[in-house]
């Protein structure tokens, strides 16, 4: 522990050097400023107090610097020393945020980084009071490994996908716990999956080998289905987006001259602008696209003017057995690049609108390595209509 003077104000505000400084002299009742290094850059600083408890050293989350002043630190320091000395325990006194408060910290710290508009934080504050009400009430270290397991065994096998969120959700508080100083452990971290179940493996969505897409291509197009629904599908196939980025393309989103449509932010996954070459066989498809043009803006609208219905591609595909869903595709281009092509990762990713490495590799990233991708998006759309029967048109 370094120093052994009294910790001044300006030290507590400018000190960057991670590591915990006891707060010298006399009358410091164990008092530490604890300064740890933050996942998205800079420090997090807290203060602690170190205390014999029922015989045992314990340290006690104070709060935060940004919170709790040193000298509000120096009150607290005392009264549990006094408390400490009468044979009390201050971890039971208020100070002390419950899991609900914490919750609601959590949500407002995240929340800035969240889609506008979305509904995460809904999202959070509904399913945690309805599968892990039972730690609403508590302080936050006074939430033990068992109390974690109490909420997620019950849903563990039943509702693993709900389960698995839980699990991250009040992992994500108890590590904000951590980082106030509250406590010193994460009771949702890896040690709790040994106490849990296996779960079954994740459903992976169905999927066509790539060498029989441009057949299912082919059978769509020989379908009864709207004209506008079958192009949806073949432009599906051949930009690898996803069914929801299509289904509500609009003309304004394409430049034809310059082979690109620009999907904005607010209708990607990722929240950030994703843009996709236009291969050949992408540029007559908008072609064919504009006999249906109808004044909704839409490139591929419904019979009644509106974006198609998401149920509606894959009810057709269930209905002529082709053995996939929509974003199957996604997942026979994926396969495609990866085993056919000398295409790196991250073009074949990037190439899907996907998040490619870690936060700081994309601070230095600053690019969509689109003209890398423009020959891949064509490669696959020859991959596609190389085949006579892909381009059949009824």
């Amino acid at each position: 522990m370094a120093g052994r003077q009294r910790l001044t104000a300006k030290f507590v505000a400018t000190v960057t050097e991670p590591g915990t400084y006891g707060d010298g002299g006399r009358g410091s009742h164990g008092l530490i400023l604890r300064v740890r290094k933050a996942k998205g850059g800079g420090v997090t600083k807290s203060w602690v107090q170190r205390l014999i408890i029922n015989g045992k050293p314990t340290h006690l989350g104070l709060g935060p610097t940004w919170l709790v002043s040193s000298a509000e630190a120096r009150e607290l320091a005392l009264d549990n020393h006094r408390m400490v000395r009468k044979g009390g325990d201050p971890r039971r006194g208020a100070g002390i945020p419950t899991f609900a408060e914490a919750v609601e910290q959590v949500i407002a710290m995240h929340s800035a980084g969240w889609k506008e508009g979305g509904r995460t934080a809904e999202a959070w504050r509904t399913q945690l009071a309805t599968h892990a009400a039972s730690l609403a009430d508590k302080k936050v270290d006074r939430i033990t490994p068992g109390d974690v397991l109490g909420v997620l065994e019950p849903i563990w096998l039943t509702l693993p996908e709900i389960a698995r969120k839980q699990r991250r959700r009040i992992s994500s508080v108890m590590k904000w716990a951590v980082a106030q100083g509250y406590r010193i452990d994460n009771p949702a971290g890896d040690a709790l999956a040994a106490a849990l179940p296996r779960q079954q493996s994740a459903t992976h969505h169905l999927a066509v080998p790539a060498e029989k897409v441009a057949n299912v291509i082919a059978a769509v197009h020989a379908s009864g289905a709207w004209q506008g629904t079958k192009l949806a599908f073949e432009f599906l196939a051949l930009t690898a987006c996803r069914s929801g980025e299509v289904r509500f393309a609009t003309w304004t989103e394409i430049n034809r001259e310059a082979r690109v449509w620009t999907i904005p932010a607010s209708r990607t996954k990722t929240s950030t602008e994703h843009r996709v070459p236009l291969s050949d066989a992408a540029l007559r498809v908008l072609e064919e696209a504009e006999q249906i043009v109808d004044g909704s803006g839409l490139i591929f609208p419904s019979l009644t003017g509106r974006p198609q219905n998401d149920s509606t591609l894959s009810k057709l595909l269930r209905e002529m057995g082709a053995g996939m869903v929509p974003h199957g595709l996604r997942s026979s281009f994926r396969s495609w690049a990866a085993e056919a092509t000398d295409y790196p990762w991250e073009i074949a990713e990037m190439a899907l609108g996907h998040t490619v490495g870690t936060k700081v590799e994309r601070a230095y990233l600053r690019t969509d390595l689109f003209d890398k991708r423009v020959q891949l998006m064509q490669d696959w759309a020859d991959f596609l209509t190389r085949s006579p029967k892909s381009s059949q048109r009824t």
